[in-house]
Parts: C-alpha cells; sequence; structure tokens
C-alpha cells in the first residue's frame, strides 16, 4: 500500500513538473515576443513622451511613495523584480480557492504588465510579467521603476498617471499632497471602480485606512499620526 502511495505521489509530482514546464515556456515566449517587439528602453521613452503630465520621482511627496510601499510591496527597495514571500503566500491562497484571486504582484510587476501585457489573470502572462519585472529591474533603479508605475497607473474615474489623479481628485499639483490625499490616492489602483472616491467615498475611506493599518506596521507613521487622518474624515 505505501509503495503504491509512493507511485501515486511521484505520478502527480511529475505532472505538476511537466505542466509548469509547460506554463514557463509558454510565459516565457509572452515576454520574449513583447521585449523583441519593444524593448524597455523604448517602452520608457514611450511612456514619457505620451504622457503631457510626466511626473518624476522626486516630485512626489515622501508620504505617497511610503504609503504605497507599505500597501502594494513592503519589501520594493530591497528585492530584484518579484517577492518571494509574497508570491508563495499568493500561490498557497490560490490554492486553497482553486482560482487566482491572489496575485503576490510587485510593484514592478505591476509596472510590467500595466506597459506590457494585459490585466486578464492568466498563468501564462504572470509569468510572462515575472520575466518582464527582472528585465525592468536590470535596466532600471528602483526609483525609476517607482516613477514609471505612477505614471501608468489607472486611479480611476479616467485618470491613468497619478498627476491627472491629483488634479482632478484635489485640484492640486502633485507635490502640494497632504498625507490624507497621500493615502487616499495610495489606495485607488489596487481597485479603481471600486475605490474611487467619487463613486464610492465609503469604500474609498475604508481602503485608506487599509493603507493608515499598513504604513503604522511598517513604521512608516505613529498610530498617533494614524489616528488623527481617520478621526478627520
Amino acid at each position: 500500500m505505501k509503495k503504491f502511495i509512493i507511485k501515486v505521489l511521484i505520478v502527480i509530482a511529475l505532472i505538476i513538473l511537466v505542466i509548469g514546464g509547460i506554463f514557463t515556456y509558454k510565459g516565457y515566449s509572452l515576454y520574449k515576443e513583447a521585449i523583441t517587439e519593444t524593448s524597455i528602453k523604448e517602452k520608457i521613452e514611450q511612456i514619457k513622451n505620451d504622457k503631457e503630465n510626466y511626473t518624476e520621482y522626486n516630485k512626489l511627496p515622501q508620504n505617497y511613495i511610503n504609503a504605497v510601499v507599505a500597501v502594494e510591496d513592503r519589501r520594493f527597495f530591497e528585492h530584484n523584480g518579484i517577492d518571494v514571500i509574497s508570491i508563495t503566500r499568493a500561490i498557497f491562497k490560490d490554492i486553497q480557492t482553486m482560482s487566482l484571486v491572489e496575485g503576490g504582484s510587485t510593484i514592478t510587476q505591476q509596472l510590467a504588465k500595466n506597459t506590457y501585457f494585459t490585466q486578464k489573470k492568466e498563468i501564462t502572462r504572470k509569468i510572462a510579467e515575472i520575466f518582464m519585472a527582472f528585465e525592468y529591474e536590470k535596466e532600471c533603479t528602483k526609483e525609476e521603476i517607482f516613477e514609471l508605475y505612477t505614471n501608468t497607473m489607472y486611479f480611476g474615474d479616467g485618470y491613468y498617471c497619478i498627476y491627472d489623479a491629483t488634479k482632478g481628485y484635489f485640484d492640486k499639483e502633485v507635490g502640494d499632497m497632504d498625507l490624507y490625499e497621500c493615502t487616499l490616492l495610495a489606495g485607488i489602483p489596487n481597485a479603481p471602480s471600486v475605490y474611487s472616491p467619487t463613486k464610492n467615498p465609503e469604500l474609498a475611506k475604508q481602503r485608506q485606512m487599509q493603507v493608515l493599518k499598513k504604513m503604522v506596521k511598517y513604521k512608516y507613521l505613529s498610530q498617533e499620526e494614524a489616528d488623527k487622518i481617520i478621526n478627520n474624515q
């Protein structure tokens, strides 16, 4: 009986390896096709040329940078494009639910997805996104990656970059955002149609509270500072 179970487990392991290999090959092929058509340097040039109000990293408030890193990718300045811990956790959750509910995507992976691939949740695209994230990390500094991210994210209400979102929601320049506005804006791209403050102000507020909790957890804010924002809403 034990030998039979061992054989079954070996067969299952081999099947998983074969399926994993197939998806990896398809994902790599998708990445290779995309990068051959448009290199990272060409893509960056396209983004900067297409964005009339492109915002550079040094124009971003530190509170906004901290808020995004805390809620989206807390090891952003440490990893090489993917966060192994987050991906492993996401895989276990996906297996439990038998769906792609958890992404574990880093900021670099999100940039790769936004600039090269579709938003559809597919394993092949996810693997291609990982290869492209490595490419971005090889070609760009962390500051450049974050800068590109904020200029290509969708913030709801037809705002496809941080400049437009700041102007549209607050009628301010990016650098003039206060802590309240930074933490509100940082939470929107996770689900723009859900967290847009003009569409669902209560859900936007709940999301902002999640951002603040993460900032406190990772020592970007004190609990007192977070409470001031929460109590003044």
